[in-house]
């Protein structure tokens, strides 16, 4: 399957881009090499691998989830600038 300028408009219009008039027919040439690329892949013997979720291979990717001490309230607010309540103060907003 060819993929034509027409096509790209299409595809375009979808994605809600707009390319120049002039780089058309790069895109389109750009578009059919990917199809081009896809259908070498699809012809490659696959039987006998193992799907996998990542190209090489990963080992100790998660550690144990073990719960540290975290600061105390008076450790977090002793840099704070301003304090109130407990808690940070901060300026106002207003919309």
């Amino acid at each position: 399957m060819k993929v034509t300028t027409k096509d790209v408009e299409y595809i375009a219009q979808l994605s809600r881009l707009t390319i120049p008039e002039g780089e058309m027919e790069k895109f389109t040439e750009q578009f059919n090499q990917i199809l081009n690329y896809a259908d070498i892949l699809q012809k490659l013997d696959t039987a006998g691998i193992e799907p996998t979720p990542y190209v090489l291979p990963i080992s100790n990717a998660f550690r144990e989830d073990v719960a540290l001490p975290g600061v105390t309230q008076e450790e977090a607010l002793k840099n704070a600038p301003a304090v109130h309540n407990g808690g940070f103060k901060v300026p106002r907003v207003i919309e």
